[in-house]
Parts: structure tokens; sequence; C-alpha cells
């Protein structure tokens, strides 16, 4: 019988491990060990080198999930990592080689998170320059999490990690889809990454790819969706 993967997941901004809870029980119930490791949100190349030597040292196979900023350092981490088979792209950025998570969506619309967010008086501690990157609370729900409950949303709202803004402009020196299987979950009803990026990102690196009548963070409430294409690249 084949190795089974280990699946990697790795958050996005504004969040931490923790909302992915449901995928984690679906997957290990069948059968998967999971690792979803802290990314620092710190700049494109630092959470990148930080995701990278967690998935270096892991023994066999391994399935690398992103969602949202963390597509962007699953495809930085995963240039010539022999050891990933796949790619799972949750409502998440695609970069090229020489993108940024800004000029990556400077074709398509701009979603809410656009207006919608706001810059610490200080500099983020850590990052290269800059500073540190909030969603404002009185759209926040909508923006990130439109299809979890009020309370749920508020929990999200108190307890979001912020992202270093250099991270937003610093480019990608690698991109590991070109060479590695991919699959990308669009969410139709994203409001932090436009959904036609989604699509277009998806195409260019042929991706397998569903669509999930969700927000950016519909894996939380549809942790059986997110799980199922994970389960899928794992056993391509």
């Amino acid at each position: 019988m084949p190795e089974l993967p280990t699946i990697v997941l790795v958050h996005g901004a504004f969040a931490d491990a923790s909302g992915f809870a449901g995928v984690i029980a679906e997957l290990e119930g069948s059968g998967y060990t999971v690792v979803a490791p802290p990314n620092p949100l710190r700049g494109l190349l630092n959470d990148g080198e930080s995701v990278r030597r967690v998935v270096a040292a892991i023994d066999g196979p391994v399935v690398l999930v992103g969602h949202s900023y963390g597509g962007a350092v699953i495809g930085q981490a995963s240039a010539g990592l022999s050891n990933v088979k796949a790619l799972v792209f949750l409502a998440a950025f695609g970069l090229d080689v020489g993108e940024s998570a800004v000029s990556a969506q400077q074709p398509y619309p701009a979603p809410l998170l656009a207006t919608e967010n706001e810059p610490t008086p200080y500099e983020a501690v850590g990052a290269p320059g800059g500073p540190e990157l909030y969603v404002k609370k009185g759209r926040f729900q909508e923006v990130f999490c439109a299809d979890s409950s009020d309370a749920a949303a508020a929990l999200m709202y108190a307890t979001q990690r912020p992202l270093a803004v250099a991270a937003l402009t610093e480019q990608a020196t690698g991109a590991g889809w070109h060479e590695i299987p991919s699959w990308f979950l669009v969410s139709d009803h994203d409001n932090s990454i436009s959904p036609q990026a989604e699509e277009a990102w998806a195409k260019r690196m042929g991706a397998t790819t569903e669509h999930i009548d969700g927000s950016h963070t519909a894996f939380i409430p549809r942790a059986d969706r997110a799980a199922a294409i994970i389960r899928a690249a794992a056993e391509a």
C-alpha cells in the first residue's frame, strides 16, 4: 500500500492555523498526518523559508496547502523541494516569479479588502520595513468570513494576526507550481481576493480547479469540501 503523504496546511494573513480545525479533523479521520505550522507573516521570502524548512524536515511525501497569502508562501517554499508531490490553493495567491501579492492583483477588480484595511502607527517588528496591516472592524465579517456565524466572526476579528505590509510587495523568487501538480479551490464570493484573479491564477498553473459557493474562508464552515480537494490531490 502506498505511503500516505503528510498534509502541511499554511494559513494566510489576518488568521492563524486554528481556522483549519475542521479540515484537520476531516483529514486525520481519513488517516492522514497533518501539520499546520505558523506562518510568520513578516515577508514573502522569510515566510517561504520558514515553511520550506518545516516541509524539508518531513520524511516522506508532502501535500502543501495554502490559504490566501499562504498560497504565495507555498509557491515560494515548494520550489525545488523534491518531497512536495502536490500543491493545493484555497482561495489563495498563485504568484509567478517576479510577482508580488499587490502586482498580481492589479489586472483584476479590487476586492473589498482593498479599502477595508488599516495600517498600524508603528513599524512591524521583524519585517524589512513598514507597518502592520489589520482588517477594519466594521466590515470584517463581510470581507473575511461572510459565511461564518456572527460569534465566529467576532472571535476571528479579535484574534486576527496582522500582516506586515512589506509582505504584500515583496516579489516571489520561486513558483513551485511550475513543476508540481496543483489543485485550486476558487471561492466565488471572495471579498478579500478577486475570484476572477483566483480563476486566472488557477488557469495559468494548469490546476485542477473547483469552485465553492462561499467566502474567503469558506473552508471553515465547509471543511468537508476543502478536505475533499486536499484528499484528491493526495490520492492523484
